[in-house]
């Protein structure tokens, strides 16, 4: 693998245990889709990422929130980790649950810290609860939700947007109502099954999500849905994708430690390496940094 454009990792975590962490306790699940996590289950920090990506031409990261107890003391946990090893991670994308009480001032605290570009409320739903994030559907048509939604705009804050792929059609919606938001869309939509009836289901509706200019993609956590991926597998997600919007709308993340339950790092960036051989330099540039860092506002030299 020789990567001739440099890399932004535009999702990744890092993890104190001390913080408090409930999909990572002891006495969590284990038959999340995501697979046995039980490796996760410890401290992960900036020493273990760097070691993780070491020998990839990574000039910054985006860290993205890990599902903290406090939102706040990751937001700040995360802000030193930058000021004594930046720009990787460069910027933090903070939790917040819209639709809970007190999400007005945990925004305005959020909002104040320099080092945080985005916010992310993972709205991913499902009948069977081994796969749901939340308690409900359709939290993102809820008057207050949205409201609180549209601030996020007049903050300067984006969104990173993690749906499954049947929930699609209803971000999409979302987006077209507010186009002054800056939504990122998490995970190329996640789509949750690889059968060729599902898949026609997510190409259908991350084509009408990408019709959304303020949308931006990250392809990343394939593998969370497909543990024994291969460069073909992950092809039939990628390249859709590229397709639906375009190279500068585009970008790629490893959503590291989790997705290293199924590959290497590297590995899994020799994947994108070989499945985008096709574009040119600059389109692959703006795929694997430049989106990134215009999306998260991230200055490169």
């Amino acid at each position: 693998m020789t990567f001739d454009v440099p890399l932004i990792d535009a999702h990744h975590h890092l993890a104190r245990l001390d913080l408090g962490y409930p999909w990572l306790r002891a006495e969590a699940p284990v038959d999340r889709y995501h697979g046995d996590d039980r490796a996760l289950r410890r401290d992960y920090a900036i020493e273990e990422y760097r070691a993780d990506s070491e020998g990839l031409p990574l000039v910054a990261s985006v860290h993205v929130e890990n599902g903290a107890a406090d939102p706040l003391a990751e937001a700040r946990w995360i802000g030193e980790v930058i000021a004594a090893h930046g720009p990787i991670p460069a910027v933090h994308v903070a939790r917040a649950e819209l639709s809970a009480p007190g999400a007005d001032e945990l925004l305005d605290q959020l909002g104040a810290m320099a080092h945080v570009r985005g916010i992310r409320h993972i709205l991913n739903w499902h009948p069977d609860v081994r796969w749901s994030h939340t308690d409900r559907p359709h939290i993102m048509t809820e008057p207050l939700w949205r409201r609180r939604f549209a601030t996020l705009a007049e903050r300067g804050l984006s969104f990173d947007l993690q749906v499954f792929g049947d929930q699609l059609a209803e971000a999409a919606r979302l987006a077209a109502d507010h186009p002054g938001n800056s939504i990122v869309l998490d995970h190329a939509g996640m789509p949750a099954a690889r059968d060729a009836e599902y898949l026609r289901r997510w190409r259908s509706g991350l084509a009408e999500i990408a019709r959304c200019e303020n949308v931006t993609v990250k392809v990343s956590a394939i593998g969370t849905t497909d543990h024994r991926w291969s460069v073909a597998s992950l092809a039939e997600i990628v390249v859709p994708t590229i397709d639906a919007f375009g190279p500068d709308r585009v970008m790629f993340g490893s959503n590291f430690p989790v997705d290293g339950l199924y590959s290497s790092l590297s590995a899994l960036y020799a994947a994108f390496d070989e499945i985008t051989s096709r574009y040119t330099r600059s389109e692959r540039a703006a795929m694997f940094s430049g989106t990134a860092a215009r999306t998260y506002r991230i200055p490169l030299d």
